[in-house]
């Protein structure tokens, strides 16, 4: 097994009212194995080094630049999860040193090697940030099908409101993963959205190969999040003022239950 992959794959978006409204594009994203990643890195990728791609540790977690594994355990054992297993983080890299990470995924397992919670770890366009632990009631492992639900807390979009919760569901295999959240209002389901792609490990060849085929993607997501937005304006599309930020940086146990 690899100590990072790369994930070529699609984000898709949906909105079901009061206009219909939906977008896929091409993406490309890593999973990194937090215990390894003082030895990761080749010609074209790097954590905390100057490279073309590159994921800085200081844009995640406490974003003090301090080492992510104690941090992702210690919120694990303050919720009562096994904190004692392999952490991975999947998330967009930085190209040429920019990057906007509308969510990023912590996968959190046991010593057994089971997947127990998932941090869902969300930015918005105005630099704030929060972050869901996802998790069963129960504390079982989490398998394709389970179901994670979480109240909103962040403003993410000028055309949804702050009430409601999403919905998560994932699904992996040995080369591929797909993650799909729901985000469901006081009116019910108002969105689908979903990543998807094929998992190869990280390599100069494949880096560089992701770097020829998509130099500009860390810098699509902005722009295409606000070619977006000004198509849902000519919609129509009824826009909200943004709330204050929520008290804590992160949620998570009973306190992430819609």
């Amino acid at each position: 097994m690899s100590d990072a992959y790369l994930i070529k794959g699609v984000v898709m978006h949906q909105r079901l009212r009061p206009a219909r409204h939906r977008f896929l594009y091409p993406v490309f994203a890593v999973r990194l194995r937090l215990s390894a990643l003082d030895r990761l890195g080749n010609a074209w990728f790097g954590v905390d080094r100057r490279r073309p791609m590159s994921v800085r540790t200081k844009d995640y977690g406490p974003r003090d630049g301090s080492p992510l594994l104690p941090w992702i355990r210690q919120q694990l054992a303050e919720a009562g999860l096994p904190h004692d297993g392999e952490v991975w983080l999947q998330t967009f890299p930085r190209l040429f040193g920019y990057a906007f990470n509308p969510v990023s995924f912590w996968y959190c397992h046991d010593a057994a090697g089971q997947l127990v919670a998932v941090l869902a770890d969300v930015n918005n366009t105005f630099g704030e940030h929060h972050a869901y632990l996802l998790a069963n009631k129960a504390g079982e492992p989490i398998t394709a099908g389970t179901r994670l639900t979480c109240r909103k807390q962040l403003h993410v979009s000028p055309f949804c409101q702050v009430e409601g919760h999403y919905r998560f569901r994932l699904a992996e295999k040995a080369d591929r993963m797909l993650m799909r959240i729901d985000y469901h209002d006081t009116q019910g389901l108002l969105l689908n959205t979903s990543i998807s792609g094929r998992m190869t490990p990280l390599t100069s060849t494949t880096a560089l190969a992701a770097l020829l085929r998509q130099p500009l993607l860390t810098f699509a997501i902005i722009s295409r999040i606000h070619w977006q937005a000004w198509r849902l304006w000519r919609k129509k599309v009824p826009f909200f003022g943004k709330p204050r930020p929520p008290a804590t940086r992160l949620t998570h146990g009973e306190e992430c239950q819609p």
